[in-house]
């Protein structure tokens, strides 16, 4: 590759990384609030399906953009991302820890009491989800590649969705253990969320499984790439 494909390339995978970084850290600020979504009157557990975190919705671009990364990037481009996200995930925390900590002044427009009841579960959701992020996205990675070398390239929906899967329950079960063990959710709803969160994600994975061919497609048409050929960054 000569050095105008390979400075897009590099390009390109910056940007990949901070839409990545985005949507990890926006997950993490916002899943305090819940909604609900009812294609089928279900209730599982308690728990009306779909009732999920808002957190969830920009969650599932990460395993996309980690699953892209590792078909056209490699193995150790996708893992660099991850660690990168964790430290981006441990640095806002640090920053709302300290927002926090500083006392509003009395005509601000958001209070102490607002600030804390908005952010002040932060911390304990940046902790819980980055132990999940750590176990689901080293798994999904580790996965999809078990998979890509077993078919040889072929068949991106297999590895694509079955490294997913996995991945999101893990993730989804972690999070809520860990929510629910430090009193952010009550244990009643544990099982109900569970099952919830982990279907919706899975619709999300089955949703997102075009937009990998198209980006798969696109990567190895601009670079002329052939199947299981990847991108050496470095």
């Amino acid at each position: 590759m000569d050095k105008k494909n390979l400075f897009l390339a590099h390009r390109i995978y910056l940007l990949l990384g901070a839409l990545f970084m985005t949507s990890l850290v926006v997950s993490n600020l916002i899943f305090q609030k819940f909604f609900y979504w009812y294609p089928f009157n279900i209730t599982i557990f308690g728990a009306n399906l779909f009732e999920v975190s808002v957190g969830i919705l920009p969650y599932p671009i990460t395993f996309l953009i980690t699953d892209l990364i590792s078909e056209i990037y490699g193995k150790k481009a996708a893992n660099q991302i991850v660690v990168t996200g964790i430290f981006a995930s441990v640095f806002s925390m640090a920053i709302i820890y300290l927002s926090d900590a500083v006392p509003a002044t009395s005509w601000s427009p958001v209070n102490d009491a607002k600030f804390t009841s908005v952010f002040g579960s932060t911390v304990i959701a940046v902790l819980a989800s980055m132990m999940a992020y750590l176990f689901a996205q080293f798994i999904d990675i580790q996965i999809y590649h078990y998979w890509k070398t077993l078919t040889k390239g072929k068949h991106l929906w297999l590895r694509n969705n079955f490294s997913t899967f996995l991945s999101q329950f893990i993730d989804t079960l972690t999070v809520l253990l860990l929510l629910c063990f430090f009193g952010k959710l009550e244990w009643t709803k544990f099982a109900g969320l569970l099952i919830s969160g982990f279907l919706f994600k899975v619709l999300m994975a089955l949703f997102d499984t075009p937009f990998l061919y198209l980006g798969v497609y696109l990567f190895r048409r601009r670079f002329n790439l052939k199947v299981n050929e990847e991108i050496q960054l470095i």
